[in-house]
């Protein structure tokens, strides 16, 4: 075997660098350009190896990894379209802000545009999805050079973790031979240790919150109390220490707090009586919007998934909208009237200390009894129909209140795109028994979503994930099963078979049946038990909810991949979640017509 110094000690370099700097997973595809950074992150003592076999798969794989961590996470492909197969992962991760180091092997100059095999440009292949790219140089051992590799790998860590958290590529060339010298005694040296004698990195690095200024805070604190009726959002984040700030924000206002269901805000022992839930469902009711007014928005976290909670703000145009956010411009509304770039939770604790220090509290308000109001007479009409007999046929909205009862305590649920995450916006109610639930909200693709899924149970130690997925998505990402295989993971899949693409069917297209189920319907009709079986799994389908709580029961208890078909009816499923709407709008019109 040839020494190839100059191959190990960069590299190498740079992989330690890696951990130093706070890496502990990387996700690697085999292929043979990326030998020596494969072989070498293998060989670190510290660093968690995840092998996965499709780059989709790993890119989402990764993903799941660092939303759930909060971490950077690396990942290693080798050169040619493999590097292409991240693309949709690295754009779900640049929108849902989720950081992850990229790495990619290339051919060496030389090789390059000339007809070499498995050679694409890689150069910023990923434009703008990637914070940063870099280009990194062929190895050498210099002083100067190990240093560099030190000095990118730290700043790659740091880039990707800065707020607003996405993505990092680095791209490597490399030349023949790539076998490192895994014997070399200064394979991973740098003699750098903490008064503690803790590793540390070459290149120690901070991140720091943003406060608002003073003058903001005085000049919105007095905008705020000025307007009674106002409103809460807050949308997608993964903050958990908010809410208890959000908490004590609204009870100095008044105001009722809408949570996203992805807020991870509607469980919890501290839920108290000033959050609503079920605002998707009742601000579909004419009646409803024209009588809650807003004067004032106030925003935090990403958009909220419900459609109908935007068509909301963009009929109240002319209310004030402030958006709080530490970075990035997150507002398809086009309304905000004060952007306050700002840690939202440092800027809640500001404004409640500058309400304190004026001992100033908003006396109670018919405004926000009316939003309790509604929300109470809501959650118990939908609570009411998604238990409903409904001659029965498996409403799909059931499947959500079903999981919630059944899930334990702090377990975590990824939710699917298109209806499942639509369902749980509507039937995910208020609960003192804490759960996590999380999604890929950020390009909202049906791509990928069982391997994110996958990458959460990798790292999730104590809790139990359960994915709730439609079938076209389960499809999608069927590679992704092969994770619970490879590495003995735990999950319980939940499948909506409605065979086809459900959410069309309440859009607009299927009142145009001549098309409809060839492009926007587009049934299958596939039995997933037998791929199920192929990658060693469990499957069981069910028909009754009686059949339903059992086999979720059993698959918690027996492990690995455990998945549970519920076969729905699409036409039937539009039909019972539309009928939902005009008792609900009587309801609503009787408490209206009861205030005056």
């Amino acid at each position: 075997m040839m020494n190839n110094e100059h191959l190990s000690l960069y590299l190498g370099s740079f992989v330690d660098e890696l951990y130093r700097s706070g890496v502990k997973h990387i996700v690697i595809s085999p292929g043979s350009r990326s030998t020596p950074l494969a072989v070498l992150a293998a060989e670190h003592p510290n660093l968690k190896v995840w092998l996965q076999i499709d780059e989709r798969s790993a890119g989402f794989f990764a993903l799941g990894i660092a939303k759930l961590t909060g971490e950077a996470v690396a990942l290693l492909c080798t050169s040619g379209t493999a590097a292409a197969n991240y693309m949709p992962a690295v754009a779900e991760a640049n929108l849902s802000r989720v950081p992850l180091i990229v790495l990619t092997a290339d051919r060496p100059h030389e090789l390059r545009d000339v007809g070499a095999p498995q050679t694409i440009d890689q150069l910023g292949l990923y434009g703008s999805h990637a914070k940063w790219f870099m280009e990194m140089p062929l190895p050498e051992h210099s002083t100067t050079m190990l240093k560099h590799a030190r000095v990118m790998a730290a700043r790659a860590v740091h880039t990707a973790l800065t707020v607003p958290a996405g993505v990092v590529h680095l791209n490597f060339p490399l030349r023949e031979p790539l076998m490192p010298n895994l014997s070399h005694p200064q394979l991973f040296a740098l003699d750098k240790k903490s008064k503690h004698n803790e590793i540390v990195s070459n290149t120690l690095t901070s991140r720091g919150e943003v406060k608002p200024s003073e003058a903001v805070i005085e000049q919105l604190a007095d905008y705020m109390k000025a307007h009674e009726n106002g409103i809460i959002v807050i949308g997608p984040q993964s903050d958990d220490a908010l809410l208890e700030h959000v908490l004590a924000f609204a009870e100095r206002l008044n105001y009722p707090v809408l949570v996203d269901p992805l807020s991870n805000m509607r469980s919890g022992r501290n839920i108290t009586t000033s959050l609503v839930s079920a605002y998707d469902s009742f601000l579909r009711i004419e009646d409803a919007v024209n009588y809650l007014k807003p004067t004032l928005f106030i925003r935090m976290g990403a958009m909220p998934v419900s459609k109908p909670l935007l068509q909301y703000m963009n009929r109240y145009a002319e209310a004030e909208h402030i958006v709080i956010d530490d970075a990035g411009w997150r507002d398809p509304t086009l309304l905000i009237s004060h952007y306050v770039q700002a840690t939202p939770r440092l800027a809640l604790e500001a404004w409640v200390d500058r309400f304190t220090k004026q001992d100033y509290q908003r006396e109670e308000s018919q405004w926000l009894q009316d939003w309790l109001s509604i929300q109470e007479i809501t959650a118990t009409i939908l609570n009411d129909e998604a238990f409903a007999s409904h001659n029965g046929e498996l409403f799909e909205g059931r499947v959500v209140a079903e999981l919630q009862q059944l899930m334990h305590e702090n377990d975590i649920l990824f939710i699917g795109n298109s209806m499942p995450i639509r369902d749980v916006d509507t039937f995910y109610r208020l609960s003192q028994t804490p759960h996590r639930l999380y999604a890929n909200r950020g390009a909202n693709g049906i791509d990928g979503l069982t391997s994110t899924a996958m990458g959460m149970a990798a790292v999730c130690a104590k809790q139990h994930v359960t994915l709730l997925i439609g079938d076209l998505s389960f499809y999608h990402d069927l590679n992704g099963l092969l994770s619970s295989k490879l590495h003995g993971l735990d999950i319980t899949i939940v499948v909506i078979n409605n065979d086809g693409g459900g959410i069309f069917s309440f859009l607009p297209q299927a009142n145009e049946p001549k098309h409809f189920e060839s492009l926007f319907g587009t049934p299958i009709g596939l039995n997933y038990e037998h791929v199920v079986k192929m990658y060693e799994g469990q499957f069981s389908r069910v028909a009754s909810w009686t059949d339903f709580a059992n086999s979720y029961k059993q698959a918690r208890q027996a492990g690995g991949l455990q998945v549970i078909e519920i076969p729905t009816n699409r036409n039937q499923n539009v039909m019972l979640h539309r009928q939902i709407w005009p008792k609900l709008s009587s309801w609503l019109s009787k408490y209206i017509a009861s205030r005056g």
